[in-house]
This record gives C-alpha cells, structure tokens and sequence, in this order.
C-alpha cells in the first residue's frame, strides 16, 4: 500500500472513530476526533512542499476540514443557528475514502478557511512562544485588533424572598499567565443538559498580570434568582485569550460552580482542560500545579 493510501486510510478511521462517538453521545470525545483530523486536514491542505494530492484533491480536503469545524460548533453551542447535522458530515466519508478518484461537485457550498489554523485540543499547552506571539507580548499592538468591551449585565431587581448572586471573578493562576493576550472570561449558567438558563456574558480584557496569575477583580451578576435554577445547574468560567498568528480567539480552558458550591465569601475551584465540557461528564484538570479560578460570592436576599 502507498504511502498516500496509508494517510487516506488513517484520515477515514479517524473520521469514522468521531462519527461514531458523535452517534453514541459521547460528544466530547467527538470533538477532539473532528479538531484533530480538521487540524490534520488543514496541515496538508496548508503544506506547499506536498505533491501527493492535486489542487483539487486539496480544495476538497479543505472544505472537508470546514465541515468538521462546522460540526464540532454544532456540538458545542446549544444556540447554533448554522447547524451542521451528524447526516450531512456522513456525506462526505465517501469522498474521504475516494479522495483519489472523486471528481464529483461537493455536496455543501462551504470554503477552506486558509487562514485559520485549526488547533487539535490541548495544543495551546505549549508554553513556547511563537515569533508572532512574542512579538505581540513585547508590545506590538499592530499584530491584532483591539478588543471591544466586555458584556457584563447590571444586577436583577430584587424580589422579596428571593436570592441573588455577585460573584467577584478576583484571578486565575496560569503557568503561563503573562504569554495570555487580551484574556477575558465568558460566563454562563447551564443545566445539566448543557442548555443557557441565562443570557452568556464575557468581562471585558484583564490587564494586570503578576507572575503565575491573570487578575480580574470583575463583578459578574448572575441574571437569575438562585430560587429559580433548576437542580443539577452550574455557572461556568471559560479563559479565553487571543492568539495572533492563529487570528482567532481560544477558549485556554474553564471552570465552574455547582448549586452545593454556592455560598458567601471566597472559594477557589479547579480548571479543566477544553473543550468546555458543558455536561460534566468527562472531565480533565488543566494542570497537576496548585493553580485555579479565584472567586468571591455575594448573596443579596430581599427580605
């Protein structure tokens, strides 16, 4: 067998490996198989010094790269408006088995993104900045678009009997906290299901950065009365942070807060490697080190 067809080979049993986690349920797992082979994908698509496929070929592997991402954000967002079905992604297996031979037109009007670097999971992690990367930290403010201002909601009124929350967002603790360009938080409540009982909210750009951490000293106010969140809802945290030479924003990994977790004063709570895991079913802690999400709740009960 070819070189070229042990690569076709490879690319369909993982594509094979996340559709059937896609149809099992298992979602998570799902994800990390559609971004590493997108990631894979992109790569070849990408490399100029490769003549194994045509340009066509590579338009197509492009394209079917898009619809992985596209897939992946279906998976994620439970507001999707650009839905992209498990039956349409199976559509393409056939063009990923017949890559070499297929000359028919593709099935979904969608274009490589060669711009954008699709990440497989975790790969963030690397602590080795790259020359763009650098570059920025040192102070360029030309290699990337300032950000606009958070989107933090003002406090619900109150209601007799009912409780609210403030919760103070104090700092992070990254092992890589000052390489972390334009780092924000994005909050949002959820069931257990994963489904937004709250409108999501993001605190604008953290600016203060002190050795292992990233400091906030934000105040979120949760947009519903604690009496009214169902049993088995959590808040959740995700870091986000801007990466230049890859030209998109990156969730870098969250956290959140569970109903039994809510109570005054200061907690501190784990983070977990992305993707944002939004059903708590399968979780893995961003870093053995001592390093977390540091909060501080209010509550506010009108009596």
């Amino acid at each position: 067998m070819s070189d070229v067809n042990k690569t076709l080979q490879k690319w369909h049993a993982s594509f094979r490996k996340g559709t059937d986690f896609d149809s099992w349920g298992q979602l998570v797992e799902a994800i990390d198989e559609y971004q590493i082979l997108a990631r894979q994908l992109q790569k070849e698509v990408q490399s100029s010094n490769s003549s194994d496929f045509t340009e066509e070929q590579k338009k197509n592997l492009g394209k079917i790269a898009t619809c992985l991402e596209m897939r992946s954000i279906s998976l994620q967002s439970t507001q999707s408006t650009e839905d992209f079905k498990l039956e349409d992604l199976k559509k393409l297996e056939s063009i990923i088995q017949n890559l070499l031979t297929y000359t028919k037109e593709f099935p979904f009007d969608v274009q490589p993104v060669p711009l954008r670097k699709i990440l497989a999971p975790g790969e963030e992690e690397n602590l080795e900045l790259e020359e763009e990367d650098a570059a920025a930290v040192a102070g360029s403010t030309e290699a990337f678009p300032p950000r606009a201002p958070g989107t933090l909601l003002p406090r619900l009124p109150s209601e007799p009997g009912m409780t609210l929350l403030t919760i103070r967002i104090e700092k992070i603790g990254l092992k890589d906290a000052g390489q972390c360009i334009d780092p924000y938080m994005t909050i949002s409540v959820k069931d257990s299901n994963g489904v937004d009982l709250n409108p999501v909210q993001d605190t604008p750009v953290a600016t203060k950065k002190e050795d292992l951490c990233i400091h906030f000293g934000m105040d979120v106010e949760i947009q519903r009365h604690l009496e009214r969140l169902p049993k088995g809802a959590a808040i959740f945290f995700e870091f986000k942070h801007y990466k230049p030479k890859k030209r998109f924003t990156s969730t870098k990994c969250f956290a959140f807060l569970e109903m039994d977790e809510i109570k005054p004063g200061p907690i501190v709570i784990e983070l977990y490697k992305k993707p944002t895991d939004f059903k708590r079913k399968k979780l893995q802690l961003l870093t053995k080190k001592p390093l977390y999400l540091h909060l501080h709740q209010t509550l506010h009960k009108d009596s």
